[in-house]
């Protein structure tokens, strides 16, 4: 091989490479350096708003039995209860009624096991206070004098926890509906007779003289046999209607079914034993 060609050959390869140099791509810049996230604040979440306390829910329109105590003649058949031992010709039920209870048809409403039978046994005074107002509470204890005895916490359990509120309500209209029986002309038919003998028929009508015609229909009266007496314990009055703290009682009586006027005649009893 002759140098003149041997130099071409030099020179072809050199070319060669060049040009493969030339279309090889170029190689990737390196990656830039990703920042760093921005740091973050952890934020507690905001707690759920608390809405502010709403009006008490009011009653339904609903069946109700409002029963109203003469509480002389109660006390001759309990003697021995706190009410009774103490009561006395200048306390406010020697001439007015007194609050036994108000009641809706059912009983026992969402209340417990233990409560139920501690009710039941007789044992009030293990069932829960009744938290009523200061005002309230006074109202209450002259209107319902089984309070001594913890009658309020008997009827709340058993029968308030069926009228569709709660106990301040139920116990502020079951004293405006007695207030106003007492302000009628019922009481003073039942104070002019005591220690004399009234009849179903007039205390009728003297519901009908207050309360409009019609509202007599729905009161019972309710007696005892006492020795050779039979004394008016209590009457009953039927009620249909939105019971509030404010109660129409005679458009109550009005609405209610008719129902039969119970014992036809019996003694207004007065203080004391007889």
């Amino acid at each position: 091989m002759n140098s003149r060609f041997l130099l071409l050959m030099v020179v072809v390869a050199l070319l060669g490479a060049g040009l493969v140099l030339w279309l090889r791509p170029a190689a990737p810049p390196p990656p830039a350096a990703q920042a760093p996230p921005p740091a973050t604040t952890e934020v507690a979440p905001a707690p759920a708003a608390v809405p502010a306390e709403g009006p008490r829910a009011a009653a339904p329109r609903q069946f109700l039995i409002l029963a109203a105590s003469w509480q002389p003649a109660f006390c001759e058949t309990a003697p021995g209860k706190p009410e009774c031992r103490t009561l006395g010709a200048g306390r406010h039920d020697a001439s007015h009624f007194a609050l036994h209870g108000l009641w809706p048809r059912d009983d026992y409403c969402g209340v417990s096991a233990t409560d139920r039978e501690d009710d039941e046994a007789g044992l009030w005074s293990s069932l829960p206070p009744v938290e009523l107002g200061t005002a309230l509470r006074a109202a209450l204890e002259q209107a319902m004098p089984g309070t001594r005895s913890q009658l309020e916490r008997h009827e709340w359990i058993k029968h308030g926890t069926c009228f569709g509120t709660d106990a301040e309500i139920y116990y502020a209209a079951s004293v405006a509906l007695l207030d106003a029986l007492n302000r009628s002309a019922v009481r003073d038919l039942f104070a002019a007779r005591i220690g004399r003998e009234v009849t179903s028929e007039e205390v009728r009508d003297a519901f009908d003289v207050a309360f409009g015609a019609g509202a007599g229909d729905s009161v019972k009266l309710a007696c005892a046999e006492d020795g050779a007496r039979r004394i008016v314990t209590e009457i009953t009055l039927g009620l249909y209607g939105v019971v509030d703290a404010s109660p129409d009682l005679g458009m109550l009586l009005r609405t209610a079914n008719p129902t039969s006027p119970g014992c036809r005649r019996g003694i207004v009893d007065p203080v004391g034993a007889q």
